[in-house]
């Protein structure tokens, strides 16, 4: 059944809509942090929908929200007010830090990311943007003009002028061997070296940590010390919490607040978690730049009744819980199992993250050469031994992403930790 649906997938969907897998397999329910295929086998599941499923899989709470908010009405269009959509705008305002905030809601990341790009180079009347190396901000045309992974960015033609900085990546590129003190200031002074070249640049967007780049991330606070360089240009900080939001990295609640010395950034994207699967992007900004649109606009979807009753359900659940403190306590036994793991191992070359946010990078023994292929062995592995993990990566997609939902139980990580243990020896 699953190879019939497969080769129907395969008729008449894009040959380059990734599936993972040599025999893919179709999820069909979940209940907390688990799935099980349509052959009837079960997953631990520790990707969660690439970060999307944030809290757990069938949360009574959002179902609920969901369904009684679909027997009332399921859409009217942002034409109309929207009590769910002023009363889920009013809490992220409030937990975004960013002041006199604004919130405008979309259906995804990628769309998110595009409407603070608009509002970027409208408010600063530039279309030049500074971006990271390694980032991934979604597959639009301007996201994918800013992208700075070379494996998820089809084409060079784009409506903006990117020009892409140091510092995404600590472990790897020239400035990996100096310390994070002198990390942060090569970045700084290659980014005031790149100011001197341009003219009125928009926005700096960046990932806390980077995604699909492969969990990487800066030491804490080089987007503060870049604030003050942008600071004195006028230029707008832009964070892209798509992945690193909702308190998933355990120490903060935003992934901005790692670098939080100079202050919230002016713009900050979310999706992903809030929704717990359902369509929910967004954009916060200070009112100044959010309202700096001089035509109308609308919203179809985004801001939809249902999805609002969701993410005000699950961000309620999120908060009630203190899955924050979840993903700080059990994310750091994991991280350390994960470390304890690999400290033998010749083909992993490092073990990073923050909270629920963790990547095994994997290499060709003895050297710094990314080995995709065995990345795609130990996922083939795990899922063999019943655990669904992601993978990703700046280097040919050698790193594997382990991202479960925040409410992990101790005992669900070490039983992870076992099987991703095994699927590691195997290959």
């Amino acid at each position: 059944m699953t190879r019939s649906l497969h080769e129907r997938h395969r008729a008449v969907l894009p040959d380059w809509l990734a599936l993972y897998y040599r025999e893919p397999i179709e999820i069909t329910h979940g209940e907390g942090r688990h799935v099980w295929d349509a052959g009837g086998k079960k997953y631990l599941d520790f990707f969660g929908g690439i970060l999307t499923t944030m809290t757990a899989h069938a949360l009574p709470e959002v179902t609920k929200a969901v369904a009684e908010q679909a027997g009332r009405i399921i859409h009217s269009s942002t034409l109309y007010l929207d009590r769910p959509m002023v009363e889920l705008a009013e809490r992220i305002a409030q937990l975004s830090g960013i002041p006199d905030a604004r919130v405008f809601f979309t259906t995804s990341g990628t769309e998110a990311n595009d409407t603070a790009l608009l509002l970027a180079t409208a408010y600063r009347g530039s279309n030049q943007i500074l971006a990271m190396r390694n980032s991934y901000h979604g597959r639009s045309f301007s996201a994918v003009g800013i992208t700075g992974n070379h494996g998820w960015s089809p084409t060079s033609l784009s409506p903006l002028q990117t020009l892409y900085v140091h510092g995404g990546v600590r472990a790897r590129g020239p400035y990996a061997h100096l310390s994070d003190a002198q990390f942060i200031q090569a970045c700084v002074a290659d980014l005031e070296d790149l100011l001197g070249h341009t003219r009125n640049v928009a926005a700096l967007i960046a990932e806390p940590i980077q995604g699909v780049g492969g969990f990487t991330s800066p030491p804490d606070g080089l987007y503060a010390a870049f604030r003050e360089v942008l600071n004195r240009h006028g230029i707008l900080w832009i964070t892209d919490e798509v992945q690193t939001g909702w308190g998933r990295t355990g120490d903060h609640f935003w992934g901005w607040q790692a670098h939080a010395q100079n202050g919230p950034p002016d713009l900050l994207t979310f999706a992903k978690g809030i929704g717990n699967g359902m369509s929910i992007g967004g954009v916060v900004a200070r009112a100044e730049v959010m309202n700096c649109l001089d035509s109308n606009s609308i919203s179809t979807f985004g801001g939809s009744p249902v999805t609002m009753a969701a993410g005000l359900a699950n961000l309620g659940h999120l908060l009630e819980h203190d899955l924050q403190g979840n993903a700080r306590r059990v994310g750091g036994l994991l991280i350390e199992r994960l470390r304890a793991i690999c400290a033998q191992l010749p083909a992993v070359r490092e073990v990073r993250g923050r909270g629920l946010m963790a990547g095994i990078e994997l290499v060709r023994p003895g050297t710094d050469e990314a080995d995709p292929e065995a990345a795609a062995a130990v996922l083939e592995a795990a899922r063999e031994g019943g655990l669904l993990i992601g993978k990703g990566g700046g280097h040919d997609t050698s790193v594997l992403r382990i991202a479960p939902p925040l409410s992990l139980t101790v005992a669900e990580a070490e039983e992870g930790a076992a099987i991703l243990e095994r699927a590691l020896n195997s290959v």
